[in-house]
């Protein structure tokens, strides 16, 4: 997206243009300090644009700063030809020129959390650049306190040793393989895995796995969780206690679905689950990471799963209205089993003078057809809300910030509730506590939701409270044909020319109060709200084992929900 190939770009013209403003200063002019600080600079921005980039190859960068740091380093000893000096430059020529070859291999290994093996190689393998820029660094300091070039050779050792070791190691691994296989594989074989939860996604899309880890674990059967991109593993292996590896490769996804695995659990559409679909012996199952009247919800790639587990009725007729036909047996209705924590009130609150209400702006989307947004809008939207007494809790989508128009637009409205609530004293939440906020907590602390068309609004649906679904596109009277869920809310058009209408209705009169029940059984299923979660549970352990029958259902509550008129 724009966001980020803005902070890409900026990230490569900081590190290259300050490499080679380094090396000019040191190299053709005299000032020594300047020019070394300068390297520190650049250093750093090369460690920053790996960050960023994480394939970024900043070997030129590098091997530049390393010589002018050198010819810094001679310049302020000004003692001539010394042999400390030059065997601390050979060193650094090697480290520079096989950290890219050390990291590719690194990147080619398994890596793994929450189990009992160490697999320090690849991870040492992968932050080699980061090591050398260090070294650089520290050369350059000890430059400019003027150490001689003893400390400068001392330092380079440690660093070259490590290196060595690491691309003994990796060798070892890949020409004279482990009988047994890896230590991962032994691991998990003693493990006894009987699913997988494989997950392929960008950075900053954890939030996709983590909210179904407790819900798995809770099968009470042993898992493991497979990633297919290294930066999601410190966050996923720190929301469950289950093994998580980082599969790079074909082969070491070979490695780490042991015999004892059955059933793969899948919570998105990424490009990579192709690659753990080719394991016929193992059910595969689409879980889906919300549900909504989103397009992307109607996926035809969905059809290449064995079970897609869905909320209710009406995501099976999403499919069928998208034209994409999925045999019946292949869909098991499951609810969604993260409402389980929210709150649900019976009866119908009107007329409330300070009501707590909760927006949620979705992000663009990767295409325009797909851009459900409606911070454009947000603003005019917000001030009205205050003008009601409302209190805001304000929760934008993860991906909002890597979009820089709407990432401005968010900020603005952070201000607008900043200066509001030291005004009046009413305590809205956004940003970072907004964020600490589960999606439970906020609903459940809110009277009515303000949402675009995302998979918010059918976990909303849950708590029978009204809500405000925005059309943000040019669909006019068709929207509620594309998005149904829109028909049991107050739809807010684009120009908000019935804004003023769709808030009396939403936070005064509330007229589809009754209605919504319906729909939320058509939704999110019909299912005892204390145990709610149990569906999918039972129909987890049914693919696991056929055999196993579920408790017989106990008495619910929920007969007496309102039904609609």
């Amino acid at each position: 997206m724009r966001g980020d190939l803005v902070t890409k770009l900026t990230a490569r013209g900081l590190a290259t243009g300050g490499a080679v403003l380094a090396v000019l200063v040191l190299a053709l002019t005299g000032a020594t300090t300047w020019g070394l600080g300068l390297a520190v600079a650049a250093l750093a921005a090369t460690v920053w644009e790996r960050r960023v980039r994480p394939g970024a190859d900043s070997v030129a960068e590098t091997a530049l700063l390393a010589a002018g740091i050198l010819v810094g380093y001679a310049r302020q000893l000004d003692g001539g030809f010394d042999p400390f000096l030059m065997v601390a430059a050979l060193v650094l020529l090697g480290l520079v020129l096989v950290t890219g070859p050390l990291r590719t291999a690194g990147n080619l290994e398994i890596r793994a959390a929450n189990l009992p093996v160490r697999t320090w190689v690849p991870q040492v393998a992968a932050r080699g650049d980061d090591a050398v820029a260090g070294l650089l660094a520290a050369l350059a300091v000890a430059a400019l306190a003027g150490l001689p070039a003893v400390v400068a050779l001392l330092l380079c050792l440690p660093v070259g040793a490590a290196a060595g070791a690491v691309a003994l190691d990796l060798a070892r691994r890949r020409f004279r393989p482990a009988a047994g296989g890896s230590a991962v594989t032994r691991a998990l074989r003693r493990h006894q895995p009987e699913f997988v939860l494989h997950f392929s996604a960008p950075p900053g899309s954890e939030y996709q796995v983590t909210m179904w880890l407790p819900y798995l674990e809770r099968i009470g059967r042993p898992f493991v969780v497979m990633l297919r991109e290294p930066e999601l593993l410190p966050t996923v292996a720190a929301a469950t206690t289950a093994p998580v590896v980082y599969c790079p490769t074909l082969r070491t996804m070979d490695e780490v679905l042991v015999p004892s695995l059955r059933v793969a659990f899948y919570v998105n559409h990424g490009a990579k689950n192709s690659h753990c679909i080719r394991f016929t012996q193992l059910t595969h199952v689409q879980l889906h990471h919300g549900d909504s009247d989103k397009a992307p919800s109607a996926n035809p790639v969905s059809a290449i799963f064995d079970r897609i587990f869905v909320a209710g009725e009406a995501a099976i007729d999403r499919y069928a209205r998208a034209g994409v036909d999925i045999p019946a047996e292949k869909f098991v209705v499951v609810g969604r089993p993260q409402v389980e924590a929210i709150e649900v009130r019976h009866q119908p609150t009107r007329g409330l003078a300070n009501p707590t209400v909760l927006y949620t702006p979705t992000w663009t989307g990767h295409h325009a057809d797909a851009d459900y947004c409606s911070l454009p809008m947000a603003e005019t939207l917000l001030r009205r809300l205050l003008d009601r007494g409302a209190t805001v809790i304000l929760r934008a989508h993860p991906y909002t910030n890597q979009h820089p128009a709407s990432a401005r637009r968010l900020a603005r409205l952070h201000e607008l509730l900043a200066a509001d609530r030291s005004r009046t004293g009413r305590q809205h939440v956004f940003g970072a506590a907004a964020g600490r906020l589960t999606l439970a907590d906020s609903v459940n602390r809110a009277d009515a939701l303000v949402s675009d068309v995302s998979g918010v609004v059918s976990d909303w649906l849950y708590s029978g409270k009204p809500y405000v679904v925005t059309d943000t596109g040019v669909d006019g009277d068709r929207f509620v044909e594309r998005f149904p869920l829109a028909a049991t809310g107050y739809v807010l058009h684009r120009d908000m020319s019935d804004l003023d209408d769709v808030l009396a209705r939403l936070l005064d009169t509330d007229p589809l109060a009754e209605a919504r029940w319906a729909t939320r059984r058509r939704y999110l299923g019909d299912f005892p709200a204390e145990s709610y979660a149990e569906a999918f549970l039972a129909a987890a352990r049914r693919e696991l084992d056929p055999t196993w029958t579920a408790p017989a259902p106990r008495t619910t509550a929920d007969a007496a929900l309102p039904t609609a008129t």
